[in-house]
């Protein structure tokens, strides 16, 4: 395995792959435990006329991205709060919409067929050591803002009523975690792509809920499967010849259900002392909504 990693592009690639998963897995967190998977999907492929055009024009697809993020984040708020329209129906709407645009602006440059791929699938292998210091610049601020506002994402996630009435302030709270979602997706599209970024998003979160209720150690463990998925999917791309982005995304899914399955099969395991088990459940269930109410009475 170690010999995959001995030539310079893909030591390159395995720092880009890390740094992203380190990016994702903080904000794919709180994406998670507050069910915004289609938003955060609909945001991945909503930057893509953003790089799209920035790509076409010459001007810094990472600029274009950000751009595209915004105006995606303000439609979603604007159909949500002033149409008739639920919240969910116009998330599938923009994301359809933004998706077709980039398309059709990426249809514009010569080699269509490569543009697409790169945008969409990433060139994981082509990443520069300008493009690693530029993840490690929004890695280092997705993490700083997380810690800065760990107790605000917090009261949002589990009590946005009470986060309110203490001064919190949820709505710049939400901003600013569409913000840190946008940085991400940002930092890693060069990785992955735009259409698998949201498997980094998810999948290592999603997978490390199964194990633990407790936010921070969630996030570490997200990391963990994260980077697994990395050199796995890395190591398997250079012997194989398979594309390195979808490789590491496509782990990312199964390991959760590889978890998935270990974790109903120890809950089979454990049915005979069922009145147990179900008390210890009920116990883990309630850590969450106990580790938000110390984080919010800690505030107040």
């Amino acid at each position: 395995m170690i010999e995959a990693f001995e030539p310079l592009f893909m030591q390159r690639a395995l720092w880009a792959g890390l740094l992203a998963v380190v990016a994702t897995s903080l904000i794919g967190t709180w994406v998670v435990l507050r069910g915004l998977a289609f938003l955060g999907d609909a945001l991945a492929h909503g930057v893509i006329p953003g790089i799209a055009l920035a790509t076409l024009i010459g001007f810094s697809p990472v600029v274009g991205a950000l751009l595209a993020a915004a105006v995606m984040a303000g439609l979603v708020t604007l159909v949500s709060s002033r149409s008739t329209v639920r919240e969910d129906t116009g998330i599938g709407l923009l994301f359809v919409g933004m998706l077709s645009l980039g398309i059709v602006i990426v249809s514009k440059a010569r080699s269509f067929a490569t543009e697409v791929s790169s945008l969409l699938f990433g060139d994981i292998l082509g990443v520069t050591s300008d493009d690693i210091a530029l993840q490690l610049v929004v890695t280092a601020l997705v993490v700083g803002i997380s810690i800065l506002a760990y107790r605000p994402f917090l009261a949002l996630t589990f009590n946005p009523m009470k986060a309110e009435t203490l001064g919190l302030r949820p709505r710049l709270a939400h901003l600013v975690m569409m913000v840190l979602l946008a940085l991400s997706i940002v930092a890693s599209f060069q990785a992955v792509g735009t259409l698998l970024v949201f498997g980094l998003i998810v999948g290592p979160p999603a997978t490390a809920s199964l194990v633990t209720r407790r936010i921070p150690v969630m996030m570490i463990i997200s990391m963990l499967f994260g980077a697994v998925a990395v050199v796995a999917g890395l190591t398997i791309s250079f012997h194989a010849g398979t594309a390195g982005g979808a490789t590491m995304a496509g782990l990312s899914v199964a390991q959760f259900f590889l978890v998935l399955l270990m974790v109903e099969i120890a809950g089979l395991a454990k049915r005979p002392n069922s009145g147990n088990g179900a008390s210890k459940s009920e116990a883990e269930g309630s850590n969450l909504t106990t580790e938000s109410d110390r984080g919010i009475h800690s505030i107040s």
